[in-house]
């Protein structure tokens, strides 16, 4: 069985194409890119490399001359009378037209309607009980060109039905298929912003080449790195660094020392150490794939390591070694790419957080400015992912300059380069929860409570309700709700906020303790006096017992608590309950907006 459709490929990778092989020889179950090159994290964002962006849909055809001018226009003969589907030679016939329609460059409409006929023909010829790889193929090559055309969620069902034709059972053939459908549908669940259903698939692909193929096939070090990149865009470390281990293992077996391929896993270890806050190991890894990349004399990979070690040195307070590794990298860049190269407006980038964070402020906003100059006018070929990444990160250090309204213009132009972009939901609900905090600081709380709203509706939608980013959205859209009056859609948020923060960060963490604060107040405000008391006595229990009383905060929740239970007429409870059944979701509140009285103590961002 050729091999089907290409699944990922890396960002600097052509547009889209669709490809349907003439033969049917058989090929081996591997992930859909077979490159060698490593992930190239240019900054501590744990987001990856990211599936490319096919076209916005072109598939809405504008008006004719003759409808807007009241003539009825005939109906278009079809390709092919239905009953001749039933022709076995039909399907391959087809498959190949929309090949070449692709090539052509007829665009993707036709080559559609072609895929769709010979998908048909194959399912119309299928002999009893036996599943069809023909079948499966023609439908990998209809969901690629929904895709190619925008329409994610045309091709998920397409897909959905490609994985159950055939069997992993019956040989190689038919397990790559499967193999091939399940990293395909994980792919457009990618673009669609569900990492969950996106990891899933991946995990039945990579269950399915490791039955086929053995668990130490380097084919399968690659479809771990795979996976492991994907659970790193989801935040999962501990699930991504487990894959990375086994892929540096079977790499280490079936590849000389110093190869391309360690050299991309331990890139993508330090990352993952990196983000768990490990940097001696991380700094490990770089220096050990910076050996190997210098071994291959690949030149521009070695800059991009000698960028994530700066960015190592640089979370040790480091600062000396830092910029040593970014001047490095800038060397490199500009000599190789042109002094107006995203890549040499990055390592600005670095250099400008740098600067800010050792106290020099005019070299920092020179730094942004130069970055700012290249992304205004990018080289060709710059993504606009790229550019909205820089602008993204530059918009935090204006921030640090107390400058809110310049990061707002700049998160507001990120926004705008991505929001036609598919499979970006997500980074956009972090840059609108960004700019929600923004508004908030300039007291434009309504716009904030937008923000924060739009960017909850995109991580519902994408399957992130349970991340502790979520959580901290929550309690900070609370923020804005209490800021208008709207006390309890506050509550309500603040108690969602506390339940996932409970679980993802534990009770005793700074995020879950600054919500139990707001969540007491709220409750304060709201005349809930009695559960607000619960509430602050289990805070000073935790305090006293685990995290200790040297906290300022702890003199503050002493001072609040006491004036609750002055207020109430009785002493501290020392034995507090535990706060599962404190609140009830279900309680109806009677008290009119007006009588509610605002809590006499302040929230916490």
């Amino acid at each position: 069985m050729p091999g089907l459709v290409s699944v990922k490929t890396p960002p600097e990778a052509p547009p889209l194409r669709i490809t349907v092989p003439a033969d049917s020889s058989p090929a081996p179950i591997r992930p859909s890119s077979d490159r060698s090159d490593p992930p190239n994290p240019k900054t501590a964002s744990p987001l990856l490399r990211r599936p490319p962006s096919p076209s916005p849909s072109t598939s809405r055809a504008k008006p004719s001359p003759d409808r807007s001018s009241g003539k009825k226009k005939s109906p278009e003969k079809p390709l092919l009378d239905e009953s001749s589907l039933d022709n076995p030679d039909l399907g391959p016939f087809l498959l190949k037209l929309a090949r070449d329609t692709i090539a052509s460059g007829d665009g993707p409409g036709k080559a559609l309607e072609y895929a769709l006929r010979a998908s048909k023909s194959f399912e119309r010829c299928l002999s009893d009980g036996e599943p069809s790889l023909d079948l499966a193929m023609s439908l990998h090559v209809v969901a690629a060109i929904y895709c190619s055309l925008g329409r994610f969620e045309e091709a998920v069902p397409v897909l959905e039905r490609a994985i159950k034709v055939p069997d992993a059972a019956r040989g190689a053939d038919h397990a790559l298929a499967a193999f091939s459908g399940y990293m395909q549908l994980g792919d457009t669940h990618s673009m669609l912003g569900q990492l969950d259903r996106s990891i899933e698939c991946y995990k039945e692909g990579l269950k399915i080449q490791m039955g086929a193929l053995g668990e130490t096939d380097p084919r399968v070090a690659e479809t771990c790195r795979y996976l492991a990149e994907a659970h790193v865009q989801a935040m999962q470390f501990d699930e991504a660094e487990n894959l990375s281990k086994r892929t540096l293992e079977i790499h280490r077996v079936h590849s000389p020392p110093a190869s391309l391929e360690e050299a991309a896993d331990r890139r993508l270890m330090a990352l993952i150490c990196e983000a768990k806050g490990d940097y001696e190991s991380a700094l490990e890894h770089l220096v050990l794939a910076s050996m190997a990349m210098i071994a291959n004399g690949q030149e521009n990979e070695v800059a991009a390591i000698d960028v994530s070690i700066g960015n190592i040195y640089m979370s040790l307070s480091r600062f000396d070694e830092a910029v040593f590794s970014y001047q490095k990298a800038l060397t490199v860049f500009k000599s190789s790419k042109g002094d107006n190269h995203p890549s040499v407006a990055s390592v600005f980038v670095r250099l400008a957080d740098l600067y800010y964070k050792t106290g020099k402020l005019r070299e920092s906003r020179s730094y942004c400015e130069n970055a700012l100059r290249i992304f205004a006018k990018p080289v060709p070929g710059t993504s606009p992912e790229e550019i909205a990444s820089g602008m993204t990160e530059i918009s935090a250090i204006y921030e640090s300059f107390n400058e809110p309204e310049e990061a707002l213009k700049l998160l507001q132009k990120a926004m705008k380069l991505l929001e036609d972009k598919p499979g970006q939901q997500s980074t956009i609900a972090g840059i609108e929860a960004r700019m929600g905090v923004m508004f908030y600081m300039v007291g434009r709380y309504e716009a904030a409570h937008s923000s924060f709203e739009s960017a909850v509706a995109k991580l519902k939608a994408s399957g992130e309700r349970k991340s502790a980013f979520y959580g901290v959205l929550l309690n900070q859209m609370g923020l804005a709700c209490v800021q208008l009056f709207k006390i309890d859609e506050a509550a309500e948020l603040f108690e969602e906020a506390r339940e996932i923060l409970e679980q993802e960060c534990g009770p005793c963490h700074q995020d879950t303790l600054g919500v139990y604060s707001n969540l007491a107040a709220t409750y304060d405000a709201m005349g809930r006096v009695e559960d607000a008391i619960e509430i602050l006595e289990y805070v000073l229990k935790l305090r006293e017992e685990k995290l200790g009383t040297a906290n300022p905060d702890f003199d503050d929740e002493k001072k609040r608590l006491a004036d609750l239970l002055k207020e109430a007429g009785r002493s501290r409870n020392k034995k507090a309950k535990s706060l599962e059944n404190l609140i009830d979701p279900n309680s109806k509140r009677t008290k009119k907006e007006g009588s509610r009285k605002w809590s006499a103590f302040g929230f916490r961002n």
